[in-house]
């Protein structure tokens, strides 16, 4: 009997050792389950999830090997356990990668070799349907999902390029992607976070915008990462969309983080990172440009999303077969008037079918050139007044006045009219092109741009647009002398340059108001007698023989 109960409790102990207790919800699992439920039991406390948490202990629970008699120590280590969660955030702007019930049934994934990756990419993964009646924009239904889908940015994703290799390693770095609206940043985004989901790349993907969110919520997500790569060892990759709505103090939140490996940023914007973001973060990130789509492009993507809805393009109203289509000519206008924004693109050519479906009782809708062209009105024009572009259209016009073209001096001038830039200061930066680049060759450049700068503030506009324009090229046709403006670069470059302090002025050129000056010697000797008569010197001592009209 003795020997019995001997052998039962040391297979009772042997039973016990080979238990753990789970740090965040304390229940005990044996060790072979516990690294499982360890990866079900954050996400099920990640912020998303806080309206379903797990049974407290004692209560009836499905879950597999779980024992109902907790010991002293699992009590204890409880107590610890609910005392060191930092990582379990309770905000709710965070936008998780997935829910909670997803990741309970996902199984644990580990990184694909390179020719299962390579398997992959050989089986397009389209949109499979797309419907015109639902509430989601159809730029979001038809977005693609993985690479061999996405169109454009060919140095970016193309398939030599340093991202693409690095996403068939399951391997992804800390990146800005920077380029105009509808060019494929999200989409790229939305790609590298189904990667993480499919295990492809070992990390967990998390999703903000600097538009809804601060400092505090990416602290939150810092939390949970740390828990993540304590129990896991799995890293968080972080989408920051709109990065630079965050000024550069808030910034350096990620920047110790980054620096660690902590947390994979991946930040999206349409501003100028040299301007936007600090340098401190840029160093720590690879500046990925992403070019204005083409208009071939964008109708390859306007083609997918016809494929989606079941359309046709057509060549005329009768040549179809299919209950959607759309003219030939009226998806390149279309491609043609967006601007290179395929977002914009997609959702106009939704906009135009619905119209069309709603305005008659046809079974078949064929949208035509007419349509697109009573739908958008005007060209959608990439600009913003402090902005780069607003930067880089305005060089442009000094440029080409200095070039002496006077069709570009209109062309660029006309884009800042119709952008919407204040036309006081174009005008301005006309009067500066005509001291600088017309200067003395036609003394008469000067007077006529201010005087079109003080009509454009009388005017205003819309009237002060010819003001503008003829300003422009009177100045590219006026003949250039750019001799004072290099005298003046010479002049400051002496100063700049002077070694020692800066010579004092003569005491002959000094003026003398007081008996004082005059008996300590000022203006004593000077006359009008011009300065090529050797009497008197009017350079400072030591600069006498300088000629700023000389080039070196």
């Amino acid at each position: 009997m003795s020997f019995s109960k001997k052998s039962k409790r040391d297979s009772t102990d042997a039973l016990l050792a080979d238990e753990v207790t789970c740090p965040i919800c304390s229940r005990v699992f044996v060790v072979s389950e516990i690294e499982e439920h360890v990866d079900r039991c954050i996400f099920l406390n990640s912020p998303s999830s806080n309206s379903k948490k797990p049974a407290t202990r004692g209560a009836t629970t499905t879950q597999p090997a779980v024992s109902k008699r907790p010991s002293p120590s699992a009590q204890s280590s409880s107590d610890q356990a609910d005392e060191s969660q930092p990582f379990l955030s309770k905000k709710k702007k965070i936008l998780a990668d997935e829910s909670p019930e997803e990741q309970v049934k996902a199984e644990p994934k580990t990184i694909q070799n390179d020719d299962a990756v390579q398997k992959s990419e050989k089986k397009p993964l389209l949109a499979s349907e797309a419907s015109l009646s639902n509430a989601v924009p159809l730029a979001e239904q038809v977005r693609p999902k993985d690479l061999t889908t996405f169109v454009g940015q060919d140095k970016v994703v193309g398939k030599s390029s340093i991202l693409r290799s690095l996403l068939r390693e399951g391997e992804i770095t800390s990146m800005i992607l920077w380029g105009p609206p509808g060019c494929g940043k999200t989409t790229l985004s939305n790609i590298i976070h189904s990667y993480c989901k499919e295990g492809r790349i070992r990390a967990r993907f998390v999703k903000m915008s600097a538009v809804a969110c601060g400092v505090n919520d990416v602290k939150d997500v810092v939390k949970a990462a740390k828990g993540e790569m304590s129990l896991t060892k799995n890293r968080t990759v972080l989408f920051m969309d709109e990065i630079h709505r965050f000024n550069k103090t808030q910034q350096d939140v990620f920047l110790p983080h980054v620096e660690s490996g902590l947390i994979i940023l991946i930040g999206a914007t349409t501003e100028n990172p040299s301007f936007s973001l600090n340098n401190a973060l840029l160093s720590r990130c690879r500046v990925l440009v992403l070019e204005k789509l083409s208009s071939e492009q964008v109708i390859s993507i306007l083609s997918n999303a016809l494929h989606c809805l079941g359309a046709s393009v057509v060549s005329d109203d009768n040549n179809h077969a299919s209950k959607l289509a759309v003219e030939d000519q009226a998806l390149k206008f279309l491609a043609d008037i967006c601007d290179g924004d395929a977002r914009i693109a997609l959702n106009s050519l939704q906009l135009a079918f619905q119209s069309k479906m709603h305005a008659g009782d046809d079974a078949r809708v064929v949208v035509t050139l007419n349509d697109i062209k009573e739908g958008i009105k005007k060209s959608h024009m990439l600009y913003d007044r402090g902005g780069e572009e607003h930067y880089n259209i305005i060089s442009a016009v000094h440029k080409s006045i200095r070039a002496s073209d006077q069709n570009a001096a209109l062309y660029w001038t006309t884009r800042l009219i119709v952008s919407g830039e204040d036309p006081r200061y174009l005008a301005r930066r006309l009067v500066r092109a005509a001291v600088e680049d017309v200067g003395l060759a036609d003394p008469a450049a000067l007077p006529l741009a201010v005087a079109a700068m003080q009509g454009c503030q009388l005017l205003g506009m819309p009237e002060a647009d010819i003001l503008l324009s003829n300003c422009a090229i009177y100045l590219a046709r006026a003949p250039k002398s750019r001799e004072m403006q290099n005298c003046l670069d010479r002049a400051k470059e002496c100063i700049a340059n002077h070694k020692g302090p800066q010579p004092s002025v003569p005491l002959h050129l000094r003026n003398a108001p007081t008996k004082l000056m005059k008996d300590l010697g000022y203006a004593k000797g000077y006359n009008i007698i011009p300065s090529e008569v050797p009497h008197l010197k009017y350079m400072p001592e030591g600069l006498e023989g300088v000629d700023f009209f000389k080039s070196k």
